[in-house]
């Protein structure tokens, strides 16, 4: 009877592409850490010039993969995927530049977070607004899914949401919106990327609009393996390799540890 049962739950992972990777010995019995990301948010998660994952995030999930001694299996999708995949079970971490957040904790696990992030205000240079007091009145763009887009949208701002966030800089620069809303570093990486090609300047403002943890998520109830993945990333906040990742790309670090 168990192995029958164990041959119809083998016939419904194939059939539905689910991971059911929920604990370590799973993790390791499938000899990879399958992770889902949204590949457009340097410098955490980007593609080099062979499409291939690159990052301060890509790499320290490496790093975890490698203390448990699997492979590191990247899925890419849509930012507004990543949840609801990792909720449903079809991969086993969500790596996406994730802000913690109470609304998250209700359906998904969460790792402990590995760095404090803010999310910025961009807007055209010469631009009125200059602080988030300015913001009233005006459209903004923000990448959907995201703790941007529920802070916008919590706060009754005018909100234009995009799939991923060279549309949503793109909605700015051609005039659709007014600001931009989205995390300072990958702000600050895609700005200057934009003003190093263009005579029309962006600006970060420099009042945030909110300050955040960053983490990882994981289905509820895969307590084990958050616990040893947790066990991993503080190890490495602890011993500076995780400063030395954002270091690398050239990215300010704020440790969560106070």
């Amino acid at each position: 009877m168990k192995k029958i049962f164990a041959l119809v739950l083998a016939v419904v992972m194939l059939a539905t592409g689910t991971a059911f990777a929920t604990t370590v010995d799973d993790v390791k019995a499938s000899g990879k850490l399958v992770i889902a990301t949204s590949p457009d948010f340097p410098p955490f998660e980007s593609l080099d010039a062979e499409n291939n994952p690159v990052g301060i995030e890509m790499e320290l999930m490496a790093l975890v993969a490698a203390e448990l001694g699997v492979e590191l299996d990247v899925q890419q999708m849509d930012f507004d995927s990543v949840l609801p995949g990792i909720i449903a079970g079809k991969y086993t971490v969500g790596v996406s530049g994730i802000s913690v957040t109470d609304a998250r904790k209700k359906n998904s696990l969460f790792t402990d977070p590995y760095c404090l992030a803010a999310q910025a205000i961009v807007v055209k240079e010469g631009s009125p607004i200059a602080s988030k007091a300015d913001l009233d009145g005006k459209k903004i763009a923000v990448q959907s899914g995201t703790t941007a887009e529920a802070f916008t949208m919590g706060q009754g701002y005018d909100v234009l949401s995009f799939a991923a966030n060279p549309d949503a800089e793109l909605a700015l620069t051609t005039g659709k919106v007014q600001a931009w809303v989205i995390d300072d570093l990958t702000a600050k990486e895609m700005v200057d990327e934009y003003n190093a090609k263009s005579s029309e300047k962006l600006v970060v403002l420099d009042e945030p609009m909110t300050t955040e943890p960053y983490a990882f998520a994981l289905k509820l109830g895969n307590d084990e393996l958050c616990s040893a993945i947790n066990d991993i990333i503080n190890k490495l906040v602890a011993d500076g390799t995780v400063a030395s990742l954002f270091e690398k790309y050239e990215a300010p670090y704020t440790s969560p540890i106070a």
